[in-house]
This record gives C-alpha cells, sequence and structure tokens, in this order.
C-alpha cells in the first residue's frame, strides 16, 4: 500500500457550556458530533522522512506550515514511529475558521491515514499526539456524538442516537478562538449549564426538548467579534427549527429539522448571503472499525 485516502469529518458543538479554567485554558462541557460535510486527505507514501503537505480550497493554500495542524499531526507521527515521511494533499471543503473542527479534522486524518499507510496500531499514541495538537482533535480520531469535558479532550462516547438533519450557515467571515474566548472573559457572564439535561433529551429520543437545549455560551462574545454570527442565527431561527446554536467559537451556525426534507426545504427558501449546506450526523456502520475515517467514501451531499 503507497496510498491511502479518507474523509475527515467536521463536527458541531451541539451545546457548549463553560465551566471554568485550567491554567491558560477553558474547561468545557460540550455535547458534539460529527456531520457528513468533510475534507478529502490523500497520503502518499515516500521513500525519505520528510513530509509535505499541499492545501487546496476555501483559501487553505494561505496556511502558513508553522500554522497547519496537519503538518504538526504528520511530522509529530514520523517522529514518534521513526516511519518514512509523506506527501499528503488535504481537500478543504470545511469552511475556516467556522468553529467546525476543519484543522483537527485534519490532523486526526493525516494521523489516521499515515497510520494505515505503515500499519501502526497504537491508538493511544495517536491519541497523545492528536491531543498536543488541538483540544477536540483526539475526538475527531474517532468522531461520532460525544460529550467532551475538561479541555475537550476527554471523551465520554454516547450509544445509539438518532440521526440529526441541519441546515448550516456558515459567513465568510471567520472568528478567532483565541479572541472569542478573551471577549469571553471581558464580559464576565454567567450562563446556565444546558449540557446534561441535552444529553438526557437525546436519550429518550425527544427532538423538541432537545432542540430547545441547542446553546453555545460562547455565542456573544463570537456575535460581538463578527456581525455575521448574529445574522446567520436570526436567518436560521427564521425557518422555524427544533433549535439553532453556533458551533464552537464560531462563526457558523446550525439549525435543527425534524427531517432531512425540511432542511432540504429551508436551503431551498433561504436567500441570504451565507454558505449553506444540508448536512446530517455521521454515523459509523462498519462493524468493529473505531473511526467514521474508516468509512468507504461516501458521495458528498452538500454544495
Amino acid at each position: 500500500m503507497n496510498t491511502v485516502r479518507l474523509n475527515a469529518y467536521a463536527k458541531l458543538n451541539l451545546t457548549l457550556d463553560v465551566t471554568g479554567k485550567e491554567g491558560e485554558y477553558h474547561t468545557l462541557d460540550s455535547l458534539v458530533c460529527s456531520i457528513n460535510l468533510f475534507d478529502r486527505i490523500v497520503v502518499k507514501k515516500r521513500k525519505d522522512a520528510l513530509v509535505n503537505v499541499t492545501m487546496r480550497g476555501m483559501g487553505s493554500e494561505e496556511i502558513p506550515p508553522e500554522k497547519n495542524n496537519a503538518v504538526k499531526a504528520a511530522e509529530a507521527f514520523v517522529s514518534r514511529f521513526r516511519t518514512q515521511g509523506a506527501d499528503i494533499t488535504v481537500y478543504k471543503n470545511i469552511p475556516i475558521g467556522a468553529g467546525l473542527g476543519g484543522s483537527s479534522a485534519d490532523a486526526a486524518g493525516a494521523l489516521l491515514g499515515l497510520s494505515k499507510l505503515y500499519k501502526t496500531e497504537d491508538f493511544s499514541a495517536l491519541k497523545e499526539i492528536a491531543d498536543r495538537i488541538g483540544s477536540d482533535a483526539g475526538y475527531m480520531l474517532t468522531g461520532g456524538l460525544a460529550r467532551l469535558t475538561g479541555r475537550g479532550t476527554q471523551a465520554e462516547f454516547l450509544g445509539a442516537f438518532p440521526r440529526l438533519h441541519f441546515l448550516l450557515l456558515c459567513p465568510k467571515e471567520g472568528v478567532s478562538a483565541g479572541r472569542c474566548y478573551g471577549a469571553y472573559d471581558k464580559a464576565a457572564q454567567t450562563n446556565a449549564p444546558c449540557t446534561q439535561a441535552a444529553v438526557a433529551a437525546l436519550k429518550q429520543n425527544d427532538l423538541h426538548a432537545f432542540g430547545g437545549l441547542l446553546k453555545n455560551d460562547l455565542y456573544g462574545a463570537a456575535a460581538s467579534l463578527c456581525e455575521g454570527v448574529k445574522r446567520a442565527l436570526e436567518e436560521a431561527k427564521s425557518f422555524s427549527p427544533l433549535g439553532a446554536a453556533m458551533t464552537g467559537s464560531g462563526s457558523a451556525v446550525f439549525a435543527l429539522f425534524e427531517t432531512e426534507e425540511l432542511c432540504a426545504w429551508a436551503k431551498s427558501r433561504y436567500r441570504g448571503k451565507f454558505r449553506a449546506y444540508v448536512v446530517k450526523t455521521v454515523t459509523n456502520k462498519k462493524k468493529g472499525a473505531r473511526s467514521p475515517f474508516a468509512l468507504s467514501e461516501e458521495e458528498r451531499e452538500f454544495n
């Protein structure tokens, strides 16, 4: 095997409670899920120990190597496992700076692609590398529905759950996570937690109650930095979804609908200026596979 191809899936923070700080880092309690919006990653074996990462699309060509999480992950893999290097191409479809976890997904995808290419089985070592790169990169190695706590590196994966359907709106302007957390601290707001109740509602398959619990403590801070965040959420709510919220530190927002048909209806009537996608949760259908990255290639279900 000289080439590995895989999908690196985006995530949504269905809830996000800021619970405190540990040193310089904020602690969270967040319900997250993988969605079928993905970057395509191609990993090709090299004969030397060098790593070369090429980015394509979404303006990713301008990301400097020293700030590219796929580069960091691949170089850390080669150093840790003493393997040969790789030429990695990332075809971006996940908007940058949107709170969809694109850079963490690319890091996880690079690690999983290299692991498959060089037949390494030490998943705990991959998780250790991923956790050093980004708070949610370790979660991205597995994906699915999970409750993240602490810095986001502690994941409790949940069992069977109903497939969820969303209309996703993405402003062109991204939001810096660092600036967003800084604005959150400056505002010194206190919000009631919702993650525990949201998990309980989802386990009971009560989508109406669940929709009313979608919330993100960082929304106010992100909206103060990016006017598009507030506008996108207002537009998402205009279709009367079960619930709507921002993901991550913004700038993307999502609206939950009961069915995929209702999502498609909302998108067909959307007249705003933001990029709109109909997306759904990704589940791992391949028995025994540890990650949705291990699934066979899916047709893209977004435009």
